[in-house]
């Protein structure tokens, strides 16, 4: 048996790293066609578009991971099948449920690495790639918003936890590709009343550490209740503002680069600890986070949609060649991924329009194709 799953092993990972790699080139080539129109701008030329593909590359290594390893355990089975190899195995008392297990043992393989990647790799990537290709070109990461980047934050009182003394809203006009600086800001502070008691405008700003932004050029309007009439309450009428002008200013907020980061990122293409941290972030300034915990829980799954593919994939190896040639199997396998990836995307759309809940909205899709993988696995025993 240990020779059989070595065989199975080499079969199947050569055939998914040359469709990997495959899939990775034809993806690379179009997203050079792509950068083309903006090529030339700024200091971003063809090299520099050529590097910030490269950087790209782990994003779609994980991406097309479990597509990768559908076409690329399909072939090897079906190769199999073509060859009679497979029948022998079961004539040499290969039974399918120890076919299963070493299908499942060499897709744990693929689900640690598609884990890896996903969680270590492709976020710091694909940050430094667009954090890259925004400094070459001189984009700044809120540009692409007409009213530049906003972003909620809860004040405590002194600092300390479970005390809110009120919210915030912050405006950001330019926010450079870094997270960590940005340029003219103007900050709305409300109290547990909702009434606007503050407004804090800033030239630049840096953030320091510790949850300590250094704010310069800073203008602060404070909003009081007028000094008469006790008997009408603010903002029933005018209030008095207080202005008053600093050359620097610390501010403390819950804000941070890496909360910022997320909200210029597209979130499938961020880490579960990232989602998790932003999701908290959402709920704890009452914001709806349907998105990002749908993409937070797809982000959970999607590594082990591996086991779901080769599910799909070990029915073809009971498929004699007479029932069709490699390459028709290896397209009906295409078809099989391209359907998987359109009903995962649109089920995600369906169950945010719908306000289902995030776990069953990430998990049915996959769910699915298990359930049809197993009843084309007992067709195929039975026939």
């Amino acid at each position: 048996m240990r020779i059989l799953q070595r065989y199975f092993l080499t079969q199947i990972l050569k055939s998914v790293v040359f469709v990997l790699i495959a899939f990775i080139g034809l993806f690379a080539f179009f997203d050079l066609i792509n950068e083309i129109p903006v090529v030339g701008n700024g200091r971003y030329h063809l090299f520099q578009a050529i590097v910030y593909i490269v950087m790209g590359i782990p994003a779609y290594v994980y991406e097309l991971m479990p597509f990768a390893v559908l076409i690329g355990a399909i072939y090897a089975m079906a190769t199999f099948a073509n060859n009679s190899e497979f029948t022998i195995m079961r004539v040499s008392s290969l039974s399918t449920l120890d076919a299963v297990k070493m299908m499942v043992k060499i897709g744990v393989i693929f689900l640690i690495f598609t884990f890896a990647v996903g969680e270590g790799i492709s976020p710091i990537t694909s940050r430094k790639a667009a954090d890259f290709k925004n400094s070459l070109i001189g984009k700044s990461t809120s540009e692409k918003l007409k009213t530049g980047m906003w972003s909620k934050d809860i004040i405590r009182q002194n600092g300390k936890p479970n005390t809110v003394a009120g919210n915030r809203y912050m405006n950001f006009k330019v926010m450079h590709p870094n997270g960590r600086s940005f340029e003219y800001a103007r900050i709305f502070e409300f109290n547990n009343k909702r009434e606007l008691v503050k407004v804090i405008t800033a030239d630049k700003g840096r953030f320091k550490g510790d949850n300590t932004w250094l704010l310069t050029g800073v203008e602060v309007e404070d909003i009081r209740p007028p000094a008469s009439g006790k008997d009408k309450k603010f903002p029933d009428t005018a209030p008095l503002i207080q202005r008053t002008k600093l050359d620097t200013m610390t501010l403390k907020s819950e804000v941070t680069p890496k909360i910022l980061a997320v909200t210029s990122m597209d979130p499938n293409r961020m880490s579960a600890v990232e989602l998790m941290r932003y999701n908290r972030h959402l709920d704890e300034n009452k914001q709806d986070a349907s998105v990002y915990k749908i993409a937070f829980w797809k982000k959970i799954i999607y590594p082990f949609t591996v086991f779901v593919m080769m599910g799909l994939a070990l029915p073809f190896a009971y498929l004699h060649f007479r029932s069709g040639g490699i390459s028709l199997k290896i397209f009906v396998g295409i078809m099989i991924g391209i359907a998987f990836v359109l009903f995962n995307n649109l089920f995600s759309h369906i169950g945010l329009l719908n306000g289902w809940p995030a776990f069953l909205t990430a998990v049915f899709p996959s769910f699915l194709f298990l359930l049809c993988a197993i009843y084309a696995l007992w067709w195929v025993e039975k026939h």
